[in-house]
């Protein structure tokens, strides 16, 4: 392992930038997902079209071309707005972290909301009718019933959502985000040990992916776990 000698702390501060690019990714992908799926089963049918609009588009495009198009197309924007006011202005753009996470959050979240959206109409309607009988709320009943349920049914598809988020974040690389597998990248390139370097990568995204679903798993456990004590 003294091929490794020097690069530890290269994996190690780019596995915490996985982990960071993840927690924001994942928690713009759920608003990207939820927004989308209530869209689609709203009564505007200018929202389920957009709604399905985006799904569409963002399930059908390559997840590189997307990122590519949103940090290049975004500092493009950005530039011609700025020089507007300052013509002195060359070049605005945006940073990597949040070019990569909002890119990967919307490509995730057009299949999380697919699965939002499935849940919420899996929801047992006499669950609503007895929560409207009691007196309940609209609100209350989509906060302590719908949601619950909803998230019960969304569970196991949403973690492969969160799996495919993590994995997702290898691209970011490619804009310059120095992650994981930009460290494993620089390495390889250094040290002319690509197959190593590459190894110590893919054991660290193989660790990340173990703990999401074992999360996950318990997650369900917990979340099913009253149904199991009604049989």
């Amino acid at each position: 392992m003294d091929v490794l000698t020097g690069w530890w702390d290269d994996f190690f501060w780019g596995s915490i930038v996985i982990l960071q690019v993840f927690l924001v990714a994942l928690v713009m992908m759920v608003l990207f997902g939820l927004i989308g799926a209530a869209a689609k089963l709203s009564n505007s049918r200018i929202a389920q079209k957009l709604a399905s609009a985006y799904t569409v588009i963002f399930r059908g495009t390559p997840e590189l071309l997307v990122l590519l198009l949103i940090y290049y197309g975004s500092a493009i924007f950005l530039t011609n707005l700025f020089q507007l006011f300052d013509p002195s202005i060359k070049f605005v753009d945006i940073p990597p972290f949040w070019a990569g996470s909002f890119s990967i959050a919307l490509i995730v979240g057009s299949y999380a909301a697919e699965t939002f959206r499935g849940a919420f109409l899996g929801v047992d309607p006499g669950q609503i009718e007895a929560a409207r009988a009691l007196g309940i709320s609209n609100f209350n009943t989509f906060i302590y019933v719908r949601i619950p349920e909803m998230w019960r049914l969304a569970l196991p598809a949403f973690g492969n959502h969160m799996l495919s988020l993590i994995k997702d974040t290898a691209l970011i690389s490619i804009i310059g985000l120095n992650e994981t597998m930009y460290a494993a990248e620089q390495a390889a390139g250094t040290t002319s040990k690509p197959f190593t370097m590459f190894i110590v990568a893919g054991c660290i995204y193989l660790g990340f992916s173990t703990v999401i679903t074992l999360s996950v798993m318990l997650l369900e456990k917990r979340a099913n776990k009253h149904l199991v004590g009604s049989r």
